[in-house]
């Protein structure tokens, strides 16, 4: 169920939850009474192993990053509470779930699409930008948009439906070899 719902916007994920389990409520229902106990999980949301380095280091060296993420601004800003300096470092965040230019949730590309032309200046190329996902319908959106996808995917998860799209599987960020991207390499050094 979680491999389903992981990156679609939230009234769809309810409504696959819902016709799944056979609940006897309506998706809006469902948002309600989940939201209660996202609150109390999502404030204990804690970065993936190697991502504050990897997000400091590109910063660092002046190369754009953006979230595009399939929560709404309400489960996002609970799941950032504690990381505030650390999504400052980030040019922009796109809340797909409930960003009114993100039409589509994904597996379609509009999340990664808007965050692209969200950039100053003119938008990069598509074929120009690196997305990580950790699901399975988020490497098929940056497929979609003509992106290039890195998946670090929770281990419980079935990602053999994107074998032959996903362009490197990593267990982990501490694994991702940014020379392998024309990303500059650590230093040694982080400037905070």
């Amino acid at each position: 169920m979680k491999q389903k719902m992981m990156g679609t916007k939230i009234l769809e994920g309810a409504q696959l939850m819902i016709d799944e389990l056979g609940l006897p409520f309506t998706p809006q229902d469902w948002v309600q009474m989940s939201r209660d106990r996202m609150t109390e999980v999502f404030v204990t949301a804690k970065l993936m192993p190697g991502v504050d380095k990897l997000i400091r280091h590109l910063h660092q060296h002046n190369v754009p990053i953006a979230v595009a993420t399939s929560s709404t601004k309400y489960s996002f800003d609970r799941k950032a509470t504690h990381h505030q300096e650390f999504f400052s470092l980030f040019h922009h965040i796109v809340c797909a779930g409930d960003d009114p230019d993100v039409k589509r949730g994904k597996p379609s590309p509009d999340a990664f699409l808007v965050a692209a032309s969200r950039f100053d200046g003119e938008p990069p190329i598509p074929s120009n930008c690196l997305v990580f996902e950790d699901a399975t319908l988020g490497v098929q959106a940056a497929k979609s948009a003509g992106m290039h996808a890195v998946l670090v995917p929770d281990k419980r998860l079935d990602t053999t439906s994107i074998d032959d799209i996903v362009d490197q599987v990593i267990p982990s960020i501490e694994q991702f070899v940014l020379q392998e991207w024309g990303l500059p390499p650590y230093d040694g050094v982080l400037r905070t």
